[in-house]
């Protein structure tokens, strides 16, 4: 069974092991506590920049031949930029950690942002900017967070064209500088791996890195309500949110099996309502994304001007109806309960996948959940205990967003 080991090293960051003898690779994930919510206004896109340039050269190894010893290795790596942390990942086999991790090191205490690599950097952003064009269903969906939660809550993580155009060699170095501490740095590891021997890996190749993680100020309410972005399209996308439990609230799992009902597969009920009885849409869905500072469910239909109307309507009405009007069946409490435990040990066969849930545990929670923990909890809720949590569940204020040839007609409730 594997064995999770937390530690904190010597400059203040947490790590989290497991340790799992039954594979031979090893996955990595560091989080620096800086991410989007981080940008001063004038410069958002920072966070996306940062991510960018991390994988173009570190310490004394410029951006190709940084890429080649990774390559070298067999290890792959990426970056990216969320919310609260800038996220650095590897895989690798096990045995290869001594050798993969002081890369890795570099890629964190010292990134070149050599000035030759800002304007390839920026042009990419800039054209993940422009791909929006061609992508209403996100248009939508980053429309519908930027109504629905407050400053620097509802940024895109893409930055914007004025906030990138801004950015300069300097001011990138010089503010991961300051901004990149270990305070607050989670650091995991799932795979083949010894607890202690990583510990002394990374109090080694961390030494000299300290300071304070970085804060952000929350902004006035959001508006929510109903938002229409005209667009001269044969499609209409339909996007709606509402508010949902916190990590590490216990009501998370129940609110989990309740989106599985709701949205689990072909036979849940909102593809047999909207699309399947009534032929309303080419997709519907909704998911369910908790963290510790907050919970959404957000639901999407897309489909054509002339269906519109009732599309949402008829979401909109799922969404409530599941609320103690029209209780779950123990059998789609069976098929949700199971594709969640499905879910469960298909990561528990990623390395990737774990050290990812990992470190989001660590930040949620305080503490790593195992596998067998997580599926414990599962099992424990009955079909009683989820209707009772439905029927005294409320959507609160929703945010509904459409964008298409012309406005709709939000639901009264």
């Amino acid at each position: 069974m594997p064995e999770i080991i937390t530690t904190t090293l010597d400059n203040g960051a947490t790590l989290v092991v497991e340790k799992n003898l039954t594979v031979r690779s090893l996955a990595a994930r560091f989080l620096v506590p800086v991410g989007d919510a981080h940008d001063p206004d004038a410069l958002e896109g920072r966070a996306t920049m940062w991510s960018e340039l991390l994988l173009r050269g570190a310490g004394e190894l410029d951006s190709r031949t940084q890429a080649d010893a990774f390559d070298l290795l067999g290890a792959t790596r990426s970056a990216e930029n969320t919310r609260f942390y800038t996220r650095v990942s590897s895989t690798m086999l096990s045995d290869r950690f001594e050798s993969v991790a002081p890369l890795l090191a570099d890629t964190i205490l010292r990134p070149r942002f050599d000035e030759s690599s800002i304007g390839p950097a920026r042009e990419l952003c800039l054209q993940g900017l422009a791909s929006l064009a061609d992508d209403p269903q996100e248009r939508a969906v980053l429309a519908a967070r930027a109504r629905h939660y407050p400053s620097p809550l509802n940024r895109s993580g893409m930055g914007t064209e004025a906030g990138l155009v801004a950015l300069t060699r300097d001011g990138l170095a010089s503010d991961w500088r300051a901004l990149a501490q270990p305070e607050g740095a989670i650091i995991a590891l799932a795979g083949n791996i010894d607890a202690g021997l990583a510990a002394d890996v990374l109090n080694r190749l961390l030494t000299g890195w300290s300071g304070e993680r970085a804060a952000y100020e929350t902004g006035a309410d959001a508006p929510r309500g109903y938002g229409h972005e005209e667009d001269d399209s044969s499609q209409v996308q339909i996007v709606v949110v509402h508010d949902a439990p916190r990590e590490p609230d216990d009501e998370v799992i129940l609110e989990r099996i309740l989106v599985g009902v709701l949205s689990g597969g072909m036979s849940s009920r909102l593809f047999t309502e909207v699309r399947e009885k009534r032929g309303l849409c080419y997709a519907v869905n909704a998911s369910y994304a908790p963290s510790k500072e907050t919970g959404t469910v957000t639901a999407y239909v897309g489909t054509t001007p002339e269906r519109a109307q009732e599309s949402l309507d008829v979401l909109v009405a799922e969404l409530e109806r599941i609320n103690g009007a029209a209780p779950i069946t123990e059998e789609e409490f069976r098929r949700a309960v199971n594709g969640i435990k499905s879910r469960i040990v298909f990561s528990g066969e990623s390395t990737a996948a774990r050290a990812g849930a990992l470190a989001a545990d660590i930040h949620n929670r305080g503490r790593a959940r195992s596998l067998d923990e997580i599926a414990a909890r599962v099992d424990a809720v009955t079909l009683d205990q989820l209707n009772a949590y439905a029927a005294g569940r409320s959507l609160g204020t929703l945010t509904i967003q459409t964008l298409g040839p012309s406005a709709l007609t939000p639901p009264s409730s």
